[in-house]
């Protein structure tokens, strides 16, 4: 108990340096170049200045850009229309393109302003244009800068973590300390039945809670949910069974109730941080980013507001899909193989 008073403090003051950061940088930019002249790739280069955007101006498919906002490959494309360098050597109003992923309402604003400021620099410095570059913009997902619409997905996904983790990782230890577990263990109930009653339970408990702040985030606060609540609900219980497991763990690598609630209170707040909830994981730093892959959250927030906001099929998700099958199924078959050796 002493370990975990004095290190984990010190890890989270750690984490909160290096994960909450404000800024908004290395935004995804997607760039659709159809005029393919040295006034274009001098653009492009401009957006590289300052590591505000991070350029990808491989050749692709623009009926792609939807496909890439739904992937969260991308948060912002770039159009520069085929006569983009023809207007600018005759000095005619010139317009650019830009399409926002309007999920986060702070980042999409945040990087509008950077792509006027660049852009109107751009004019100015490079070409001295009395009349700056017109961007055009079009803000997707959610137009009206609402940031509730972002942060409700967000907390439908905490809440799932947190209720669920902390319960199951003190339920078996609440049977130890009661002195009920031996008891339990020499009736007829089989292990395999133990662990579903006291995991089954919790389950159904998260699956209410999700359901009850959906229902909160639809006809109170006016959310868009654009996609599938079947397959929301499919893809919740996916997740259930990786952070049943986690607290399944917690249970079994720890004495008192008093321990298994610290851990679940510590994996909640680093689930929470990493998971791009408050601050977008393109802002932290790289380490930290590869870091993330670590939390199961990460893919599970993605997945919400992709089919709350986005109204994104299973196609989109599978790239989040994937990482939580691998996780649910470790997780659990880790967890059992402590409970059966701690209950041997």
């Amino acid at each position: 108990m002493l370990r975990i008073i004095f290190v984990m403090p010190i890890i989270q003051l750690l984490l909160f340096g290096y994960v909450v950061n404000t800024d908004v940088r290395k935004i995804g930019l997607d760039v659709y170049d159809f005029d393919q002249s040295s006034y274009s790739r001098n653009l492009i280069n401009s957006m590289k200045a300052g590591d505000y955007f991070v350029p990808d101006d491989r050749k692709k498919d623009i009926l792609s850009l939807e496909e890439q906002f739904k992937n969260f490959n991308s948060e912002m494309a770039l159009v520069i229309p085929h006569e983009f360098s023809q207007q600018l050597i005759k000095r005619d109003r010139t317009e650019l393109g830009l399409i926002i992923d309007g999920t986060n309402a702070n980042s999409s604003g945040i990087g509008l302003g950077y792509a006027a400021q660049i852009t109107g620099k751009f004019s100015r410095d490079a070409y001295q244009f009395d009349m700056p570059l017109t961007v055009r913009y079009q803000i997707l997902y959610n137009p009206e800068a609402e940031s509730v619409y972002f942060m409700v997905p967000g907390i439908v996904a905490t809440l799932l973590t947190m209720v669920t983790v902390m319960l199951t990782s003190m339920a078996i230890v609440r049977e130890r300390e009661m002195g009920t577990l031996e008891q339990l263990i020499v009736t007829p109930i089989s292990i395999t039945n133990l662990m579903l009653g006291k995991l089954v339970p919790f389950a159904i408990l998260g699956l209410f809670e999700i359901s009850v702040a959906l229902i909160i985030g639809v006809l109170w606060f006016n959310i868009p949910f654009l996609g599938s609540p079947l397959l929301l609900f499919v893809l919740s219980l996916v997740y259930l069974v990786t952070v049943l497991g986690i607290g399944l763990v917690f249970s079994t690598i720890t004495s008192t109730q008093q321990q298994a609630m610290f851990f679940a209170w510590f994996f909640s707040v680093f689930a929470m941080l990493t998971a791009g909830f408050f601050t977008p994981i393109s802002n932290m730093p790289q380490w930290m980013q590869y870091v993330t892959y670590l939390n199961p959250m990460r893919f599970f927030m993605s997945i919400v507001r992709a089919i709350m906001m986005k109204g994104a099929g299973l196609p989109e998700l599978l790239s989040n899909i994937y990482p939580l099958l691998i996780y649910g199924t470790v997780i659990l078959v880790f967890a059992v193989s402590r409970f059966v050796k701690r209950t041997s």
